[in-house]
């Protein structure tokens, strides 16, 4: 199986987009997905996002930013990172950390930080073989700027 990884483009997001659903889904959490397809092309300078390929077919994505963070200074800060069922334990998911982490090192970034759901015990392990920090310190906060000022209207 030849998978390729590359950037992607305007014209993939629509199965980006699709791929973004679908993982909502698996997530458990479909209703939090908000993003349009017309909203992605505007922000296409900003919105940076790996494929992964079989067979000219997408069948995973990783999307990151970069971030600075005050106790470690530049970091990348992976936002997802989902394969589809068919090609898991294919090593996609793999490679596609392995290229943002790359990313990450060209930068020169300190660090490569991302979340993973408690319940997703195949994830955490895929992460602690790659050598990932897994810290159950934290809780992720998330202040909707659309709801909050809908709800002060």
């Amino acid at each position: 199986m030849n998978v390729v990884i590359r950037k992607a483009n305007e014209h993939d997001f629509p199965v980006v987009l699709s791929l973004i659903k679908e993982f909502a889904v698996f997530q458990k959490t479909p209703a939090k997905v908000t993003i349009t397809l017309e909203e992605m092309i505007k922000a296409k300078n900003v919105f940076l996002c790996l494929v992964a390929e079989v067979d000219k077919a997408i069948v995973g994505f990783a999307t990151f930013f970069f971030a600075y963070y005050s106790w470690a200074g530049k970091g990348l800060y992976l936002d997802d990172l989902y394969v589809t069922e068919a090609f898991r334990k294919q090593v996609i998911g793999k490679t596609l950390l392995d290229t943002v982490i790359d990313i990450a090192k060209a930068e020169q970034c300190k660090k490569v930080r991302w979340q993973v759901s408690t319940w997703n015990t195949n994830a955490i392990d895929f992460y602690k073989k790659m050598g990932a920090a897994i810290d159950a310190t934290d809780i992720n906060c998330d202040f909707n700027l659309k709801t909050s000022i809908e709800n002060m209207a």
